[in-house]
């Protein structure tokens, strides 16, 4: 009997240990799972690598509110200027907190790495791509009295090297693309680098400088009021962004297509789940016809992407970059 008595008493401490064991387990997994459900759980941060009220922090801005809202937790915005973005983007792409994403132009996910290898991080590799947000493209402008179309183009290689170009900086999409221009239209000026574009508009209103590809927003302004001579925009047709003006394609410069663009990344450690999830959100948010007007405002065309679209994107223009690049010896 005490020999019974003491198996039976064994079996039944060793399956409430086994109960308590697993009473254990479900109670340290259910938390992770629902933590891993309710994202994000705190504010999502937008870096952005300009100062305020630049373009890229007015879009990122534009987003704040409504991703707000749809995400239920706070959004900010946190200005981190400095090397074109690539600070900012460095940033982004070291963060483990599974909640700081990054507002992008090209130039950080195309150019960066190309133009200097020391950049410390790799676009490819440590950006996850979220969504492409809008496009624009630029716009080829010159002083206000210079000829128009195809008859600018013949001045420009009658003058060869005597005419100049101007560029907010060595490695912007700016240079890289008066380059690709040269090469297609069988032209000459001079880079002439300057702080930014303000500084570039300047000259250009002053006769220092024959040529600048400028931003819609900044150009449109100086077309309008007479300041400026828009010769044509960079896309492959006419854009809706400014429908008035000829494509350079339209003055005889063929097989150029060159746009501006900003996207939303995050860093690759971001869960797949999350980065759909918000591109998802943000394509939404950017087609609301109230966001479309605004971003159209200040000078943009809307896209709103999937990730693996913006990663085609990044793709092929890097390919384009590169190929300008290793061509003309560009150095930083």
């Amino acid at each position: 009997m005490t020999l019974k008595s003491t198996t039976n008493n064994t079996e039944v401490t060793r399956r409430h240990a086994l109960a308590t064991a697993a009473a254990l387990v479900a109670s340290s997994v259910l938390p992770n799972a629902h933590a891993q459900a309710v994202w994000p759980s705190r504010p999502l941060k937008i870096v952005v690598g300009f100062p305020g009220g630049s373009s890229p922090d007015l879009m990122a801005r534009l987003l704040a509110e409504p991703l707000s809202q749809a995400l239920g937790q706070p959004v900010i915005v946190e200005n981190k200027p400095g090397a074109g973005g690539n600070i900012a983007a460095a940033q982004v792409a070291r963060a483990t907190d599974d909640h700081t994403i990054g507002l992008m132009i090209n130039g950080n996910m195309t150019i960066a790495r190309i133009l200097n290898p020391d950049t410390t991080y790799d676009p490819l590799k440590d950006l996850t791509p979220v969504s492409l947000i809008a496009v624009a493209p630029l716009v080829l402008s010159a002083p206000a009295g210079s000829p128009s179309g195809a008859a600018f183009f013949a001045a420009a290689k009658q003058s060869g090297t005597s005419w100049n170009y101007g560029t907010p900086g060595v490695g912007t999409v700016a240079h890289l693309g008066m380059e690709l221009l040269k090469s297609r239209a069988g032209i000459a000026p001079v880079h002439v680098p300057y702080p930014g574009n303000p500084q570039v508009i300047t000259a250009l209103l002053g006769n220092q400088i024959q040529m600048a590809m400028l931003p819609p927003g900044l150009a449109m302004a100086q077309v309008r009021a007479g300041k400026l001579n828009a010769i044509g925009v960079t896309s492959a047709g006419r854009s809706s962004v400014v429908p008035e003006l000829p494509s350079l394609a339209e003055a005889g410069v063929k097989n150029l297509q060159l746009e501006i663009w900003n996207a939303v990344a995050a860093p690759n450690s971001l869960p797949k789940a999350h980065v759909n999830r918000l591109a998802a959100l943000l394509t939404d948010i950017v087609r609301r016809e109230d966001i479309r007007q605004k971003i159209f405002a200040q000078g943009w065309q809307v896209a709103g992407t999937s990730p693996e679209g913006l990663r085609r994107r990044i793709e092929s223009d890097t390919a384009v970059m590169s190929d300008v690049i290793q061509r003309n010896n560009i150095r930083p």
